[in-house]
Parts: structure tokens; C-alpha cells; sequence
């Protein structure tokens, strides 16, 4: 099968983010003082938005490629997908630990929570999307479209009606780095319309 430019764009994206990197990470250092100058803003129009008393934090390091970033206030936690090792971590805001909260993760990408406050995952090589529940069981919400497999799932969101929207691009199984090659199975939905996944309304157990 042929890749797309925007496949090759994508693996270019990629592999430059893994170049540059090191070396971004390298020249950082925590600021000793506010505002701190690694919080800038590109547009002037974003300026509103800064918090003079905020500023950078590294929270981990081991990982390989990081994404899907979600914050559970409730359990002081955050949660976030470490793509090529293959788990979702968690770190706890109290104590600063950093602990795997699922391994493997079918290669999770992106994260968010339900307007039920539960956790829902784009899977890259399950080629799903997930939600864990309240007893830690997962569902899953959607694996096919048309009749055909989902390629890998990547970015998700839920809207105020419950409805759940996803990216599809075949990126995450085009090579073996995010997880392994497969063969793309749906259009892909990196642009134009995106596909939808509604889920009924319900409530946490009392």
C-alpha cells in the first residue's frame, strides 16, 4: 500500500520531534523565579491567559513519546499515555509519585473523561476506543465503522451531550514505533467529518 503525504509527513514529524528533543531537554532548567521565562506566548492575544505565579514543572522522565494528558481533580491524579512503552502512567499530586496505572495499554494515545467523569482511551494497536469503569472493568465503545476495523484511534473528546468524538488517522499502525504495522482499514479521519460514538447518559454508583 502506498503511503500518503500526509503518512510521510507525519513519520517526518515524528522523527524530528525525536532529534530536537534531547536537546530541548537538555537546555531546560527550573526557573528560579516568576514569571518563568520557559512560558511565553506566541500571540500577543494569549497574554491574558498567563499566570504570573505558574510556571514549569517536570514531572517524569523514562518515558519515550508522551500524549493524551488528562487530569483527574477528584483523585488529585494525572494520567497520561507513554505510546511505544506500551502504558498509560499516573502521577500522584500529593505525594509526586510516579507509578504505571496500565500496562500494556494496546498502545493508548489520547485520554479524556466522560461527563460521568470516567476515562476514555484511543487505543492505537486494540484499534478501539475504550472507557474504563468505576470498578475498573473496560468497555468497549467502538472498534468498526461501516463494517470495517478502525485504523488507530488518536484523539478524542467528549461533548456536553454525551457524544464521543474521534480522530481515526492510520498513522499509529503505519509503522512500528507508536505499536506495529497493520493494514489501514477506514478512510482516514485525520480531516473532514469525524466519525461519532454516542453512549447513553448514566450515573456514578450512589
Amino acid at each position: 500500500m502506498e503511503n500518503s503525504r500526509r503518512d510521510i509527513m507525519a513519520g517526518a514529524c515524528a522523527a524530528a520531534a525525536m532529534t530536537f528533543a534531547p536537546a530541548a531537554l537538555a537546555a531546560w532548567e527550573p526557573s528560579q523565579r516568576y514569571p518563568d521565562p520557559a512560558v511565553q506566548s506566541l500571540d500577543p492575544s494569549f497574554n491574558k491567559y498567563r499566570l504570573a505565579l505558574a510556571g514549569v514543572e517536570r514531572l517524569a522522565t523514562g518515558c519515550r513519546f508522551n500524549e493524551g494528558a488528562v487530569y483527574f481533580g477528584d483523585a488529585r491524579c494525572l494520567l497520561w499515555s507513554d505510546i511505544p512503552n506500551n502504558r498509560i502512567m499516573r502521577w500522584d499530586e500529593e505525594t509526586g509519585r510516579i507509578n504505571i496505572f496500565r500496562q500494556p495499554s494496546n498502545h493508548a494515545n489520547g485520554n479524556t473523561r466522560d461527563r460521568q467523569g470516567r476515562l476514555i482511551t484511543c487505543e492505537h494497536s486494540g484499534r478501539r476506543i475504550t472507557r474504563t469503569e468505576y470498578d475498573g472493568t473496560i468497555s468497549v465503545l467502538i472498534d468498526q465503522f461501516d463494517g470495517k476495523r478502525l485504523n488507530g484511534t488518536n484523539d478524542v473528546v467528549v461533548k456536553s451531550d454525551d457524544s464521543i468524538w474521534f480522530t481515526d488517522p492510520p498513522s499509529g499502525i503505519s509503522g512500528n514505533y507508536w505499536a506495529w504495522r497493520q493494514s489501514r482499514s477506514c478512510p482516514s479521519t485525520s480531516t473532514g467529518s469525524i466519525p461519532r460514538a454516542d453512549v447513553p447518559r448514566s450515573r456514578p454508583p450512589a
